[in-house]
Formats: structure tokens, sequence, C-alpha cells
């Protein structure tokens, strides 16, 4: 019997479990964005310090993570960083059941917004954060590009 999928807060030993999870979900997207994401760098030393630094959620089977998203104080808000669904678990609420997690702690800590920073080639992933009640604030380049290349999404949870 397989246990059913429970919400937690991530921990520093659960590092290198997120890397791998998170390779796997960034590398199973349909688009190939330039850059390349640096999701596909992550090692558990770099989550391990993310975690300890910051924080997160994972949504987990026994065992088995199937979901996270990092989080960290930033620029007056609560930064959303790295949300990575198994894509043997997608289509299942884990990335709006991790938001919403997120938004709580946002409120926790009386921080007035969430924000992230989302590829501009990945409209799947812009529609989602849409569906979840953020909107574009600005565009951002990622250094050497003459265009845009991040859609930056914020949630208000002041009013």
């Amino acid at each position: 019997m397989t246990a059913d999928p429970t919400l937690r807060t991530l921990r520093p030993d659960d590092a290198e479990a997120c890397a791998a999870l998170v390779r796997s979900a960034f590398s199973a997207q349909d688009v190939v964005t330039d850059p390349p994401s640096s999701a596909l760098r992550e090692t558990g030393d770099s989550l391990r310090a993310w975690i300890a630094a910051g924080g997160g959620v994972g949504i987990a089977a026994g065992d088995r993570l199937l979901a996270l998203l990092l989080w960290a104080e930033r620029d007056g808000g609560l930064y959303c960083g790295r949300l990575a669904v198994d894509p043997a678990a997608r289509g299942r609420g884990f990335a709006r059941a991790l938001v919403a997690e997120a938004e709580r702690e946002a409120r926790r800590r009386s921080l007035p917004r969430l924000h992230v920073r989302v590829r501009l080639q990945l409209a799947g992933n812009l529609a989602l954060f849409a569906s979840l009640g953020f909107r574009e604030i600005a565009r951002d380049v990622h250094a050497g590009y003459p265009e845009p290349t991040l859609a930056v999404l914020e949630k208000r949870l002041d009013g």
C-alpha cells in the first residue's frame, strides 16, 4: 500500500532528494530554454544551503518526494523558487498546494507578497502562475541577452 501524499516542511537532510527532483522536473520541460536552466545544475549542497537559509515545503508519499517549492525572503516579499513536480505526479494539484503553503508562510512572516521569475518561453508555467493569482509586474533579461527572457510575477497578499 502506498502512503497518501502529505505536505511537510523541507529539512536540510532532504537536499539530495530535492536536487534529484528539481533536475528531473526541469529536464522534463517540453520547451528547451535559452539560456539553459540553472536548475539543471542544482546539487544537494546548493539546495541544502537554500533550505537552511530560506526554507521550503514538499509533498511526499512515504519516503518519496513528489513535489517541492523553495522560498526566501527577498525584495520585500517571499520569493518562490524551484517549484518542481515529479513528471509522473503532475496534474494532481501539487503546485497549487505548494503555492498556497507559500502564501501561508508569507502571511506568517507578515510579508505583503509572493514573487517569482518565470521564463517567457514557458507559456504553461506563466499560465499556471496566472491561475494562482500572480500578475506580471516586470520583465528581466539574462546577462548577455538583448531581449527579456523572464517575467517577474507577483501575488499581492495585502489586499
